[in-house]
């Protein structure tokens, strides 16, 4: 039955969008459409669509609450996924950072992990352990809304300029700059929080937290004086951040490849969530390797007054620069990593987004530019 002919209670019970919209014959649904419209001679644009049987009149709507890939939408979801990832997981450890702050401002007070959570016990008591956690969580939210928010931005931006053939062949080239550029950003949104969390967590008394943090360090230190530290954060978070985010978009490509044989797009979300966070912890562990010699190195010229790095050299060998106390900050990195890229993902599916890596971004650019 034609829609001329449909008795018009039956009318009421179809779609807004009329079926012959989506119909596999392109010249039918356009002479219907004329019809409805009042046209006698079809456009040169209907005139094209009926010529070729191989088209459709009109797109599906699209999904309620889907998200367009590389949209603002789809940067303003990776920006929460990231406070979400690197808030939530700083604020969690925040207990050993005041630790390790403290051993490296006052080694000969604090002398390791375990004595140190001995002392801050006994002297502020269970609360003192989470001095600082205000400026830890804004700042590291800042930070990960910037640090995740622009690599995906600049991932996408660095893979346009070299094109989809050169994309695809320096792909690890595109990771390291576009995790580099994003960090850079994400450090100075950091930085200030970065400040008042040290001085509020190393000397007792100088404040509550941030609230009242703040203003006394910009009164006693200047508003520049916020960003002394800019330039050490940015000597040790870029190529922190570079390993971080380039051996997981490699590694997740890897398991994807050689270790699941169902293609990432057929894999269930859960399956997917628990690469995410294998593929985080690995990088996590690159991660550790890579910036133990520095952190041994901090550690050994706070605890040692007037100390060169080539003491510090000379006193705990090459090896033990790159081995002393490892075993515990892989485990600690790992699982931090891990869990930032866990949270992370599982933001990006509870929103509709897929989830991070396993294919390289050119040929996905490439598709969507096609269709």
């Amino acid at each position: 039955m034609t829609g001329a002919a449909m008795d018009p209670t039956q009318r009421c019970h179809q779609s807004l969008l009329p079926t012959f919209l989506y119909s596999p014959h392109p010249a039918s649904a356009t002479r219907a459409l004329d019809r409805i419209l009042g046209r006698t001679t079809a456009s040169p644009v209907t005139a094209g669509i009926a010529a070729s049987p191989t088209r459709i009149v009109a797109q599906a709507p699209n999904e309620p609450g889907k998200i367009e890939m590389y949209s603002p939408m789809f940067y303003a979801a990776c920006t929460a996924g990231g406070i979400a990832s690197c808030g939530l997981t700083h604020m969690a450890v925040t207990p050993l950072d005041l630790v390790k702050c403290n051993m490296q401002i006052d080694p000969a007070k604090y002398k390791s992990i375990s004595s140190g959570f001995g002392v801050l016990l006994k002297e502020q008591g269970i609360r003192g352990f989470f001095r600082g956690w205000v400026p830890t969580l804004l700042g590291y939210s800042a930070q990960g809304a910037c640090k995740f928010g622009f690599y995906e931005y600049f991932k996408k931006y660095y893979s346009d300029i070299a094109g989809p053939e050169y994309a695809a062949k320096y792909k690890t080239l595109i990771y390291l700059a576009g995790s580099a550029s994003a960090e850079v950003i994400a450090d100075v949104a950091l930085c200030p929080f970065e400040a008042v969390k040290v001085r509020v967590q190393t000397q007792p008394g100088f404040a509550r937290g941030l609230s009242d943090g703040l203003p006394k360090f910009v009164k006693s230190e200047g508003v520049m004086g916020l960003y002394k530290g800019i330039v050490p954060l940015w000597g040790r978070q870029i190529p922190y951040t570079m390993m971080k985010f380039a051996s997981f978009e490699t590694v997740v490509e890897m398991i994807y490849k050689y270790a699941i044989p169902t293609p990432k797009d057929q894999c269930s979300k859960t399956l997917q969530l628990g690469v995410s966070f294998a593929g985080g912890y690995i990088a996590g562990i690159f991660c550790a390797i890579i910036s133990h010699p520095a952190d041994n190195l901090v550690s050994f010229l706070n605890n040692a007054k007037g100390a060169t790095v080539g003491d510090a050299v000379k006193k705990l060998g090459l090896w033990g620069l790159f081995t002393r106390g490892l075993p515990l900050r892989i485990v600690m990195i790992g699982t931090l990593t891990g869990a930032q890229w866990g949270i992370y993902d599982a933001f990006k599916v509870m929103v509709g987004l897929p989830t991070t890596g396993g294919v390289s971004p050119a040929p996905e650019l490439a598709k969507l530019k096609a269709a």
